[in-house]
């Protein structure tokens, strides 16, 4: 029985074939750099509590503020395409960046940049991450969708 199920398989698997999507745009594809399955790779970023234990509040502020400016810098430039704060967790993770860069030692480098990671308030795990490569197109549309 197994036998003759593989030879069913095996005269029919040239007439199977996948199905494209009617809706593919080659160019779109390529400027995005998405593979067959329009995905791509990119950096994923896990902040947490860092080590470092600043009392001085005016010095902390100015610290975060640096960070949010950094992720606006970053998101300008095209490297950062998604940030944001997680809610409380036992992993102490404090927020998430994805890079539009599969090089983890070009991530580590643009991390440096940030005053809260530098100033060791914020730490990091950096992970390779493969998603959809249309993900740089949604802050187009966030743009145009936040009131403030």
């Amino acid at each position: 029985m197994k036998n003759l199920l593989l030879l069913c398989l095996f005269l029919v698997s040239p007439f199977l074939v996948l199905s494209q999507n009617s809706n593919y745009d080659k160019n779109l594809a390529d400027s995005l750099g998405a593979d067959d399955y329009g995905m791509k790779s990119y950096t994923l970023v896990m902040l947490k509590t860092g080590g470092g234990n600043i009392e001085d509040k005016a010095r902390v502020d100015s610290l975060f503020r640096g960070h949010l400016d950094n992720i606006g810098r970053l998101a300008e430039a095209g490297e950062l395409i998604v940030a944001g704060p997680l809610g409380q967790n036992s992993n102490n993770y404090r927020g998430i960046y994805i890079f539009d860069e599969p090089d983890k030692a070009k991530v580590a480098e643009l991390l440096l940049t940030d005053p809260a990671i530098k100033a060791d308030l914020l730490a990091y795990d950096i992970y390779n991450w493969y998603g959809s490569a249309a993900l740089p197109v949604y802050l187009e549309t966030h743009a145009k969708i936040e009131k403030i």
